[in-house]
């Protein structure tokens, strides 16, 4: 994630321990940030005369959790964060983002139900809107490879809409061996291709399953593509042949979703 690099002369000076820090900015991925509590913050800003209600209660959380907070113009919140970048008045200086492992993703549940790994992903918005589906349909964790794709960075973040805060991203270093330890672990790896014989809703989503979705436009790897253990497709009914991954992701996991909540349903009213 980008670092704090003040400019001449431009007032007021960021102190050390914001200049070793990684940048978080917008409401809501600040006030999850302060929710989790898995990351030290060393500092918020606020813009002068910022009157949202949202900045006054993110300004009362931060001083209860004994966050310092400072008040700066504008100008100098602007220059923080990318340009044309909408910081919407507050910035959070936090330690930088630490990968998971996949071990610990899969171990972090007695038994893994749902993991999704992106394949050649590059776009920080498609990853933020990724993340956040997968916490939002309760995903294990999110895998992701060290190249072709893209990794952490205060865009992603501001995607994910505070979710990077809650979901475990973990990165390996070859996509294919994560895929060989999720097959030795006895979880169903399934990818995604609009050339696919059988369609999403034919899966039995209640088994332990991996989903691997790759980019918009390319799909997944060839090799990817051949080691997955079965390939579904998302029928498209318009002129337009593929789904952006992010909603890709959000259509066939919250059916993975649908379908365990059906099973419980119908095993409580049994």
């Amino acid at each position: 994630m980008k670092k704090y690099r003040p400019e001449p002369g431009r007032e007021p000076r960021p102190s050390r321990r914001e200049n070793e820090s990684a940048v978080v900015y917008g409401v809501l991925p600040v006030t999850e940030l302060l929710r989790s509590g898995k990351r030290q913050v060393a500092s918020i800003k606020f813009t002068e005369g910022g009157r949202e209600a949202r900045l006054a209660d993110l300004a009362w959380l931060a001083r209860e959790k004994r966050i310092p907070v400072e008040i700066v113009t504008r100008r100098a919140m602007d220059a923080i964060v990318p340009k044309g970048a909408n910081h919407q008045g507050v910035i959070a200086f936090v330690e930088e983002v630490s990968y998971f492992t996949l071990d610990d993703v899969l171990d972090a549940a007695e038994r893994p139900e749902l993991v999704v790994l992106l394949d050649g992903v590059e776009d920080p918005r498609n990853l933020g809107a990724v993340i956040r589906t997968a916490e939002c349909a309760g995903a294990d964790g999110v895998v992701i490879p060290e190249r072709r794709a893209v990794g952490m960075t205060e865009t992603v973040a501001k995607s994910a809409a505070g979710a990077t805060e809650f979901m475990k991203l973990a990165k390996v270093g070859n996509l294919n061996r994560a895929i060989e330890e999720l097959k030795r672990r006895e979880i169903w790896v399934v990818g995604t291709s609009g050339e696919a014989e059988k369609d999403y809703t034919e899966w039995d989503w209640m088994q332990p399953t991996a989903l691997v979705l790759g980019a918009e436009g390319s799909g997944l790897h060839r090799l990817v593509a051949e080691n997955c253990d079965v390939l579904v497709r998302i029928p498209m009914y318009g002129k337009i042949e593929s789904l952006n991954v992010s909603v890709a992701a959000g259509v066939i996991l919250f059916e993975a979703r649908r379908q365990r909540e059906l099973a419980r349903q119908l095993k409580a009213g049994n």
